[in-house]
């Protein structure tokens, strides 16, 4: 892969309706634009997926673009690239920074899969016909709660996704589960518990899909203590920042299902590594969302492709979060299922247009 230059561009665009977390809310939404082109034109897309403020990992837009600028870059272009998984090795001088790596990584195998006129999903083994896709709904009014919930069977989805957080549980949840007897629920805490509650304890009781993530993503032990209590999954999301974080959850019996999210584990090479591992080990899988915009959307579709991925994932619709989005086509779910876009790469191209007007900074690298 002999490149010639690669363009960032860092952008906001404005939420339909704001995301609420135990950590925080996002009304506005930065994040990082990769176009990494080679000798023949062709270019590859990556995105940064960190958020404009560290709560949810320590990385944030500012960071990564320092980062991608003055570290990685100057990496990625010291030498010929005969494969993406090279990156894995070629990165090893910086440490941590995951979501920058992945940003970069996405835009290489988008640009090699390219250049050999495949899909991505088929360079990396994907083997379904469709990706699985859930959602996540929240509020804290009971009603309007409900009323989502109906909305998005209504819509074909299979599965909800609960923001939780002591105080607001069992309750809300139960209810769902009444109204919505056959609908797979998850219940996502980012982090929000201390310790064993009888809160999380009762949510046992409930016949849920999974617990996302109750404890601080460092305490594996203390999530491989409730999940011995528990025969509800416990799903680790944060704390799955690569593949060795993974065998450590998993050597430890931490978790029965593991939230794969491009970004957050260093790229696609390491997540197409996680997800091989967990099957190996009956760990269910599932691809997580980061409020993403639409290049990174497109690589959570090629992923989600795998055939470990029989659990919906965080694959909603492009309008149901932004007005419009920066790529074509926009990614669309119909009845809870989502087809994989057509052409080489990820399948989607630019709206230049759209790009434009929500560009805040631009960076160009040559080499």
């Amino acid at each position: 892969m002999n490149l010639s230059n690669a363009v960032i561009s860092k952008i906001s665009m404005t939420l339909k309706t704001p995301f609420h977390t135990s950590l925080g809310t996002v009304s506005e939404r930065e994040g990082l634009i990769i176009e990494l082109y080679d000798n023949e034109g062709l270019y590859g897309l990556g995105e940064g997926v960190a958020f404009s403020s560290p709560w949810y990992t320590e990385e944030t837009v500012d960071s990564s673009f320092s980062i991608i600028q003055q570290h990685l870059l100057p990496l990625l272009f010291e030498e010929v690239i005969s494969h993406p998984e090279d990156l894995e090795t070629r990165f090893t001088s910086v440490r941590g920074n995951p979501m920058s790596k992945a940003a970069l990584d996405m835009a290489v195998w988008d640009l090699f899969a390219k250049q050999q006129k495949k899909p991505l999903f088929e360079l990396i083994g994907g083997s379904r016909t469709h990706a699985l896709a859930g959602v996540a709904i929240g509020s804290k009014d009971l009603d309007d709660l409900l009323a989502k919930a109906a909305s998005a069977v209504k819509q074909g989805y299979k599965r909800v996704k609960v923001k939780i957080h002591p105080g607001y549980d069992y309750e809300p949840l139960r209810a769902l589960k009444e109204h919505f007897p056959d609908l797979e629920i998850l219940a996502d805490a980012n982090s929000a518990y201390s310790g064993f509650t009888d809160d999380l304890l009762a949510l046992d009781q409930l016949g849920l899909q999974m617990i996302e993530q109750p404890f601080s993503p460092q305490d594996l032990a203390l999530h491989a203590g409730v999940q011995r209590v528990m025969n509800t999954a416990i799903c680790l999301d944060e704390s799955i920042t690569s593949y060795e974080t993974a065998v450590n959850a998993i050597t430890f019996n931490s978790c029965k299902a593991i939230n794969i999210k491009i970004g957050r584990v260093g790229g696609l090479t390491a997540a197409k590594k996680i997800h091989d591992l967990c099957i190996a080990n009956d760990i269910q899988v599932w691809c997580g969302g980061m409020l993403e915009f639409g290049v990174s959307r497109a690589h959570n579709v090629s992923l989600s492709l795998l055939p470990g991925f029989t659990i919906p994932g965080d694959l909603s619709s492009s309008d149901r979060y932004w007005t419009e989005d920066i790529t074509l086509p926009e990614l669309k779910v119909t009845d809870g299922l989502v087809k994989p876009f057509q052409g080489s790469g990820i399948g989607v191209e630019i709206n230049r247009k759209r790009l434009n007007e929500v560009t805040l900074e631009r960076f160009e690298y040559k080499k």
